[in-house]
This record gives structure tokens, sequence and C-alpha cells, in this order.
């Protein structure tokens, strides 16, 4: 008859094991503790805010304003209204205190104020949602209209990237506006890794903007683009260089990325770099390099341009 193998649990630590890892430990703390007080120089060390209770909050909002799709499965129309609820009261708490984690961070912060500004915070980003759902239906409209392959407005909402990433642009957008950008950059970040799309929370996207496949597009902090504009895979719109101090830091929050105009199309694998405007309703072929300034309605390819090119 065949014995039956034992379970064992993990053996105990050797007394070599245990001293190892005991001086590791206390280097490991000896490294935080001089991080900790290069950053946070004659206070306390502050609690950070928590990268997965942010994701967790994303998701809760993206289901208040998306119910059938991404509430409960099974929810019931009658029972909408009160899972939306729920959704948004467990957001206002939550956020409420991340932004208050990452307001504490500033050594300019004021206890006084803190959990006030915090909360009027918090509000001001769900009083924004009816903004937000508007905003991004005309995303999904512009999503069905412009793929053939698209067979519904929920196959949309559902199945693709694009569509996924801008909608967590505009909530990460809004928090960036509120001044909460350390939150909004967690935000940008979770998307950016489930979709293979890069786009800084201070990018500024107009109505009925469609990124179509995705993987690769990188959308930089000071971009603005207008109404109706398509991306394709692989779209970079960066800078072309930093501005430089005196004492050799880079210059932060410069307008240092492109400006696409409203109509605008722009292909697979297309490079735009540094402060240009793409004029509205032109097209950028695939595998374009541009780093000048093009007019309206111009049509711009590897082989050919039809415009005359702008500092």
């Amino acid at each position: 008859m065949a014995r039956q193998a034992t379970l064992r649990g993990p053996e105990p630590a050797s007394p070599t094991a245990s001293a190892l890892i005991s001086t590791v430990c206390g280097e490991l703390r000896l490294i935080r503790t001089v991080s900790q007080q290069r950053r946070y120089p004659g206070r306390a060390t502050p609690i950070l805010p928590s990268k997965s209770a942010v994701s967790d909050l994303a998701n809760q909002t993206i289901a208040a304003l998306y119910p059938r799709h991404f509430g409960p499965p099974g929810l019931h129309a009658k029972e909408t209204d009160a899972f939306v609820e729920a959704a948004l009261r467990a957001v206002l708490d939550g956020l409420t205190r991340q932004i208050g984690l990452e307001l504490s961070l500033d050594p300019k912060s004021s206890p006084e104020t803190l959990s006030t500004t915090a909360v009027g915070m918090a509000e001001a980003f769900i009083l924004s949602l009816v903004r937000i759902r508007d905003l991004h239906d005309t995303d999904i409209a512009a999503a069905y209209a412009g793929d053939p392959s698209a067979k519904s407005l929920d196959e949309i909402v559902f199945c693709f990237p694009g569509r996924d990433a801008v909608l967590r642009h505009r909530l990460a957008h809004q928090m960036f506006t509120l001044g909460a950008p350390l939150l909004a950059r967690i935000m940008a970040e979770i998307a950016h890794s489930t979709t293979a799309i890069d786009i800084h929370p201070g990018a500024k996207l107009g109505p009925a903007f469609f990124v179509d496949h995705g993987t690769g597009v990188v959308i930089g902090e000071t971009a603005v683009i207008g109404r109706n504009v398509r991306l394709y895979q692989q779209v970079t719109l960066g800078a072309k260089s930093f501005d430089v101090a005196e004492d050799g830091s880079l210059v932060k929050g410069l307008p240092r990325h492109p400006t696409i105009e409203d109509n605008v199309v722009i292909y697979a694998g297309a490079t735009i770099l540094g402060r240009v405007t793409i004029g509205q309703g032109s097209i950028i072929g695939g595998g374009v390099w541009l780093t000048k300034s093009v007019p309206p309605n111009s049509v711009v390819t590897q082989a050919k341009s039809s415009f005359g090119i702008s500092d």
C-alpha cells in the first residue's frame, strides 16, 4: 500500500540565517532613515498615499460612471441608483483620506486646514464626474465612428484599451488640476501599465478623442489636443529639449509638447516633438518625424508633404 506524503511546514531558520536577516534589516533601516531625513528634514516621516487604495478608488469611480458595464454582475436597473450612490460615498471618503496624505507631504501644509482642504478637493472631484461622463461619451462615440471593426458601443466600453486609457486619464487630469499631482500620476501609471498607453495627467484632451489600438502611444505633460482627434499606435507627442536653470537642474512646468488642433489624424509610429502646432484638419502619416509646426489641412507623409513648414 502506497505511503501518503507528509506535508511539512518550513524549516526553522538556522542561527546563521537569523543573524544574516537581522543584519540586512538593520542596514536597510539605516538607508531608509537617511533617505527619509533627506526628504523630510526636521519633521516626522509622513504616511504615504496607498497605490492600491488609489487603484481601487479609480475602479470604484469608473463603476459609478458606467455601472452596467463595471458594476456588480447582474445589476438590475432599479438597483443602479443605490449602487452608484454607495460607490460615490466610498470614493468621497477614500479620496479624502488619500488627498490628505498627499497634502501632508508638503512641509508648508497646515495641519489646521489640511482636513478641510482635502474634503473640498474630494468633493470637487465628485462634482466633476457628471462632466467627465458626458465628455467620455463623446470619446466612445468617436471610437465607434472611427473603427469599422467595432460592432457596438458596448464592445468599445468593454474591450478597447484606448477608451479605458482616455477615461482614466480624464479622472487623473481632474486630480492633477485640483492640486493632487501624486495621486494623479498614480492613476495615470496604473492605466499605462494595463493599456500600454502613456498619457501624463497634465495633458489636456478635447472631446471625441480616440486612440486606436494604442500600444506605445506617449502624450507628454503639456500637450494640448483639440476636438475629434485620432491617434494610432506608437504615436509620440513629446518634448524636443528641456530648459536648464543656472544650477543645472531642469526647469519644470514649461510648455514643451505639441498642440494638436481639431480634426487631426496621426497614424502609427509618428513622432511629433516640441511646442509645435499641428493645424486643424491635418493628416500626419505613419512613421513621420516632425519638429516644426504645420498649417491647417496639411498632409504629411514620409515620402512627401503638402504644406509649408514653419518654425
